[in-house]
C-alpha cells in the first residue's frame, strides 16, 4: 500500500483541520471579549496619570507624556475620601455578615425542613428576586426615616442584609448535603440548630465564600441607595463620594479616574483571591433545584 494513502487518512486530516479551526475561532472570540472587558480598566489607568488637558484632548491621549502621580494625592485633598473608604469597608463588612447569616438560615429552612406552604413561600422569595431594586427605594427610605437612621452608617447596610438570591444560593448548597448525614446527627441527639451550625454550615463553606464575594461586590459598588439615604459627605460610602467629584461645569477626569481606581482595587484583590470559590458557588445554584 502506498504511503500517504491509508484508509481514512483524508478524514483524519479533515477532522484535525476542523478542530484547529474551531479552536482558533474560539480563541479569537475570547481575545476580543478580553479586550472589551479589560479595555475600560486600562483606559481608566491611563487617564489617572494624565493632565486635564490630555484627558480631554482630541485625538485621545493613551500614554501620558509625564505621569501625574499628584492625581492620586488630589483625591484625598479637600474631600473626606479616606473616611468614605472606611465607611464603605465597615458597611460592607456589616452587610456581608448579616446577609450570610440570614441567607444561610433561610436557605437551610427551605432545603432541609418540612412545613406547610414551603414551596409557595419559596416561589414568593424567587418572585421578589425578579423585582428591580429601585422599586424598594421608597419603602426602605421611609423605614430608615421612621427609625431615625438617615445620614447614618446603619442606613447603608441594613436593607442589603436580606437577599432572595442569597437564600436561593444557600438552599442549593444545603440540598447537596446527603440526607444520611443529617439523620446520623439526629440519631446522636443533635437539635435543629446544632445540625445547622455544627453539621450543615461547615459543609457549605464554598457557598458561603462565593456569596460573600458577590455581596462584597454589590455593597462596594452600590450607588443609588447611598445617594438617597445620605447627603453628608462624611457619612457617604466611596461610590457616592466619587459621584461628588463630578463638577457641575467642569470635571477633573484624571482625579476622578484615580479615585475610582483606588476604590476598585480592594474588590479586584478579593475577586482574584476567591474567584474559584465564586465560580463554583454560582455553578452550584443551577444544580438540583
Amino acid at each position: 500500500m502506498t504511503r500517504g494513502f491509508m484508509p481514512g487518512g483524508h478524514s483524519l486530516v479533515a477532522q484535525r483541520r476542523g478542530s484547529l479551526t474551531r479552536h482558533s475561532v474560539t480563541h479569537v472570540i475570547l481575545i476580543v471579549g478580553l479586550i472589551f472587558m479589560i479595555g475600560p480598566f486600562l483606559w481608566q489607568l491611563s487617564t489617572s496619570f494624565q493632565t486635564y488637558a490630555e484627558s480631554v484632548s482630541v485625538p485621545p491621549t493613551f500614554i501620558p507624556d509625564s505621569p501625574q502621580w499628584g492625581n492620586y494625592e488630589a483625591v484625598f485633598v479637600g474631600k473626606p475620601f479616606a473616611r468614605q473608604l472606611l465607611n464603605t469597608a465597615l458597611a460592607t463588612l456589616a452587610r456581608v455578615s448579616g446577609l450570610v447569616v440570614v441567607s444561610s438560615m433561610a436557605g437551610f429552612v427551605f432545603a432541609r425542613m418540612r412545613f406547610a406552604g414551603k414551596n409557595v413561600l419559596f416561589v414568593i422569595f424567587l418572585a421578589v428576586w425578579m423585582v428591580p431594586k429601585e422599586v424598594f427605594i421608597l419603602p426602605w427610605y421611609q423605614t430608615m426615616q421612621g427609625l431615625g437612621l438617615l445620614n447614618s452608617l446603619p442606613a447603608l447596610f441594613l436593607p442589603g442584609m436580606f437577599s432572595s438570591f442569597g437564600t436561593f444560593m444557600m438552599r442549593q448548597f444545603f440540598m447537596q448535603v446527603p440526607d444520611e448525614i443529617e439523620q446520623a446527627a439526629r440519631i446522636d441527639g443533635a437539635n435543629i440548630f446544632q445540625i445547622y451550625w455544627r453539621i450543615m454550615l461547615p459543609m457549605t463553606i464554598p457557598g458561603i465564600i462565593a456569596l460573600s464575594v458577590l455581596a462584597i461586590t454589590w455593597s462596594w459598588n452600590d450607588l443609588l441607595w447611598p445617594l438617597v439615604v445620605n447627603n453628608d459627605p462624611w457619612k457617604m460610602p466611596v461610590s457616592a463620594g466619587l459621584a461628588t467629584l463630578q463638577g457641575e461645569y467642569l470635571t477633573n477626569f484624571p482625579v476622578l479616574m484615580a479615585g475610582a481606581l483606588v476604590a476598585s482595587l480592594p474588590v479586584i484583590a478579593i475577586f482574584i483571591v476567591f474567584q474559584k470559590y465564586m465560580i463554583k458557588g454560582v455553578a452550584f445554584t443551577g444544580v438540583k433545584g
